[in-house]
């Protein structure tokens, strides 16, 4: 069963919480709940297969916190996810380094915001004519597949646009990637790196979906717990690709749409996006066939909307179009943001939208203590899965939309991905429908009063021992994000803490063979493999047990700076205020909130049995290079020969350093490699920041100094 945003078991109604700021100080911390709430977004829907929230909501937290950050320049950082491609923590399988980072697309919600990206298109060409590309925003995952000397050799997954994750056998399985490309013997280029979308076609999706409800009906008949349904073709197609065991991609039909080249050695060169198009294509690879070049904005506009109002006639999912600059030197000279190119956007499609009977409205209670009201409905099909629950976000939604227990209301799958309750059809509510009011108690045994916050729109349970919270806070602990504990996933720490085995996070260190073989859908081999997660999760490294102690405003970045900085665990909890805050990235607010956690009681008696457990309070990787980059920021753009991205940003930090994704005016110096960003460079010398070739870079890895 789905369960809406930070969800435990849903109960028959009650609290949740959120934030805005208008003062210098509102303000940080707000930007610094945007920032981890993102983070978090990103890693549930590229990392887990599992979004939380709608694509149209994911955009409001980033518009939000873009518009935060534009008021309040001193509080930007480079590692903003509005400066950093979307995409997830590399955990499942190898990572892979892209020779050239896959960016991602910023977004034009209306024909408005499109109109605008094209008069910003002409200004930045000073008037000259642009033709474009107008291609189909496939709802699938974006994939680089690298082939060498005409032969299949590796592909791998977008991860956070520098790194992905290796799934070379998995992709191999597709009958549409060709293994081999079709290319007479003197042409075959010597690399060719192409990229393009893996999706779940709609007939492959309804097979699968019909394939696990039969197998659910066996369980259920069985006395056995049914498994979850896949919800979507995105979802299930990612969920695929992702598998372990090549076998099982391989069954579930996926497909491919080659849009793009990355990196090339060998091939022919070209002056148009069309151009390596039609490349793509006769080599083998499969280019959409809606792909179209047109010659005017009124054309581009046009495509959008036809494509708009005839998403249902295609066989695959679509969330949008994506609009590209066909000319390659046009895009040269109009080059990159920090995470997007400006040649190109992504206009997103509306949600699609149905009614029905809102039946009741019950609550959940995240790890936090925050409670989201959600909608129990009449079940609908609509944007391409049947929804029978849907959010309602907080408190003051509920009211706004003033929706009811039986109300007919409109359900929107907004962005295909998580519904939402927009409001209620008010022609056809009941006579004597009274409203619905938020719940004065948390529906947890304990009952304690919720409360609002003035100022906050949501609602919280404030008692920390209340079990629901409890319940959400281990699976936080054991999550790809925290202590990475393989196979305690959510039903299983539900089992475990209503056997009463667990009650909060040091507890799983104490988890038997004989209690996991009381859980039901546990055998001996199952337990033995989840205690042996355990075990291994004992030696995580500091930032990640840091990380996934849950504490209000600390994400992985500032835990990263907090390990190297102190050391361990129990430096970090003696802190002062002060000088927690006097670590790069932490700040305030993050600051006070670390050193009221660390002195509650109910803290102090988990981190003594994560103690007694064993788990490692100083596993911090610590580097012998000389410190000669502290305090200096250097800035990478292009290709290098000797580094990867990640290497080169790796080598800076090693060395004491930062190396941010913009230029400033503290930038030390720019690192310049093959195709740089033309932004970057432009700025370095408007700013008079020195610029340094690869030989330069190296000199300054070793001295800390400008090279003569």
């Amino acid at each position: 069963m789905f369960y809406p945003i930070g969800t435990v078991k849903p109960v028959a109604s009650k609290k949740k919480k959120s934030t805005k700021a208008s003062t210098a100080g509102g303000a940080a911390a707000r930007i610094t709940e945007l920032r981890e709430l993102i983070l978090r977004h990103n890693q549930a829907y590229y990392g887990n297969d599992a979004p939380e929230i709608s694509d149209v909501e994911y955009d409001d937290l980033v518009r939000e916190l873009a518009s935060l950050e534009d008021a309040n320049p001193d509080l930007v950082s480079a590692e903003s996810p509005t400066r950093t491609v979307a995409g997830a923590t590399v955990t499942t399988f190898a990572p892979v380094t892209h020779a050239i980072p896959m960016t991602s697309l910023d977004n034009a919600m209306d024909e408005d915001e499109l109109r605008a990206w094209g008069e910003r298109i002409a200004r930045g060409l000073e008037g000259e004519a642009a033709h474009f590309v107008c291609e189909l925003k496939i709802d699938g995952l974006a994939i680089s597949i690298r082939y060498e000397k005409g032969e299949l050799a590796q592909a791998a997954t977008r991860g956070d646009g520098r790194v992905g994750e290796d799934v070379t056998a998995n992709i191999a399985t597709i009958a549409a990637v060709p293994k081999q490309l079709i290319v007479k013997e003197g042409d075959v280029p010597a690399v060719l790196e192409v990229r393009g979308e893996v999706y779940m076609p709609i007939a492959a999706f309804e097979k699968l979906r019909a394939a696990k409800e039969a197998e659910n009906a066996g369980r259920i008949a069985a006395g056995r717990k049914p498994e979850p349904v896949p919800a979507n073709p995105r979802n299930a197609g990612a969920g695929s690709l992702r598998q372990k065991n090549p076998a099982i991609t391989a069954q579930r039909e996926l497909s491919f749409w080659a849009y793009q080249l990355g990196d090339t050695r060998g091939v022919p060169q070209f002056e148009s996006h069309k151009d390596t198009l039609d490349y793509l294509a006769s080599l083998g690879f499969p280019v959409n066939p809606a792909i179209g070049r047109v010659e005017t904005f009124s054309d581009v506009v046009e495509f959008c909307h036809r494509w708009r109002d005839s998403r249902d006639s295609l066989g695959y999912e679509i969330d949008g179009a994506v609009v590209k600059v066909d000319s390659l030197a046009q895009r040269e000279r109009l080059g990159f943001t920090s995470r997007a190119p400006r040649w190109a956007i992504a206009f997103k499609f509306p949600p699609e939208e149905r009614t029905t009977l809102l039946r009741n409205i019950q609550i959940s209670v995240g790890r936090t203590g925050r409670v989201t009201p959600f909608a129990i409905l009449e079940p609908v099909f609509v944007g391409g899965s049947t929804v029978g629950m849907a959010t309602l976000h907080n408190r003051a939604q509920v009211a706004a939309k003033d929706v009811r227990p039986g109300d007919t209301v409109t359900v929107r799958k907004a962005g295909d991905v998580i519904p939402e309750v927009v409001g209620p059809v008010p022609g056809k509510r009941p006579k004597n429908c009274p409203p619905w009011n938020f719940p004065d108690t948390c529906p947890c045994p304990l009952a304690t009063e919720l409360v609002q916050v003035e100022g906050e729109a949501d609602t919280r349970c404030v008692e920390p021992t209340c079990p629901y919270q409890r319940d959400q806070r281990i699976i936080y602990f054991a999550s790809r994000g925290g202590m990475d504990i393989e196979g305690l996933g959510e039903r299983t720490v539900f089992a475990l803490s209503d056997a009463g085995f667990v009650e909060d996070a040091g507890d799983i260190y104490s988890v038997t063979e004989e209690q996991l073989l009381q859980i039901e859908g546990f055998g001996k081999v199952s337990a033995q493999k989840l205690l042996a997660g355990i075990d291994s999760s004992r030696h995580r490294p500091l930032p990640k047990l840091l990380t996934a102690l849950g504490i209000k405003h600390l994400g992985p970045a500032a835990s990263e700076s907090l390990s190297v900085a102190f050391g361990s665990l129990d430096a970090i909890a003696a802190a002062s205020v002060d000088d927690l805050a006097s670590v790069d990235g932490v700040g305030g607010v993050i600051a006070e909130s670390i050193n009221s956690w660390f002195a509650k009681s109910v803290n102090k008696e988990l981190i003594g049995k994560l103690r007694d457990a064993g788990v490692d309070f100083g596993n911090v990787e610590r580097t012998s290079l000389p410190q000669v980059l502290v305090g200096k920021a250097v800035v990478i753009t292009g290709t290098l020969e000797g580094f990867s991205r990640e290497e080169a940003e790796a080598a800076i930090k090693q060395r004491g350093g930062k190396s941010p994704g913009s230029v400033s005016a503290k930038t030390y110096a720019v690192v310049v490699g093959a195709e740089p960003g033309a932004s970057k460079l432009t700025k370095a010398e408007s700013l008079g920041v020195p610029v340094l070739d690869e030989a330069g870079f190296k000199a300054l890895l070793e001295m800390g100094e400008l090279p003569a």
